[in-house]
């Protein structure tokens, strides 16, 4: 009977979810990255955990984040430019003494000016953000209006709770260094708090390979 019971009791492995571009990807999955030199240190070569997705939603559109996690401990966002072909823009929060080192808070301000687009020239680069910024920035976006929301919105749309389910609210500004391949993003949100972000536009292959978590 235990023979019998074996052989007609078993279930097939159910197939593993299939994964082989960053739209697919959800919590737990994990990707590695190209050594190419042409990435970052943060980047070049490591292995990633997708710790959260998150979603921006604008008045036409949304896009989901998708927070990874490194071995060193480092925090990289990742999104998608879907403009004209599809391209990864990993993100890192940079602090406002960078900031100041970066650009000086006076000219940093002239983001929020409504008269005339901002210009910002780098002054000093500190180490870790070496070949994450460019030389000089133009602004291609003002205070567009936004919800964040900490949960994947993916094919859903998100709630729209008076009561305050409907996310962060917040108004982004915009620039890109003159090569296009990087870009400096800015978030302020109700009450002043103020998220600035270097990025990176990198192709689809810089994903090397990808683990499902599940």
């Amino acid at each position: 009977m235990g023979f019998l019971k074996g052989l007609f009791g078993t279930k097939a492995e159910p197939p593993k979810r299939q994964l082989n571009h960053p739209r697919q990807l959800q919590v737990g999955d994990m990707i590695t990255l190209d050594t190419d030199f042409g990435l970052p240190t943060q980047l070049r070569g490591q292995q990633f955990r997708v710790e959260a997705v998150n979603t921006y939603e604008y008045s036409r559109s949304q896009h989901p984040e998708w927070v990874l996690k490194g071995y060193s401990g480092d925090t990289v966002f990742l999104g998608l430019d879907e403009d004209d072909e599809c391209s990864l823009v990993f993100s890192i929060t940079i602090t406002r003494p960078e900031v100041d080192s970066l650009f000086g808070l006076d000219a940093f301000g002239e983001i929020f000016e409504e008269e005339q687009k901002a210009e910002l020239q780098t002054l000093a680069v500190p180490e870790r953000l070496e070949q994450w910024v460019g030389k000089q920035y133009h602004e291609v976006s003002f205070a567009e209006f936004g919800y964040f929301h900490r949960q994947d919105y993916r094919g859903l749309k998100p709630p729209q709770d008076a009561n305050g389910a409907c996310g962060d609210a917040f108004e982004a500004y915009g620039l890109e260094d003159d090569s296009g391949e990087r870009a400096l993003e800015v978030e302020v949100y109700e009450g002043g708090d103020t998220e600035v972000c270097v990025s990176l536009y990198r192709p689809l292959s810089d994903i090397r390979e990808y683990w499902p978590g599940s």
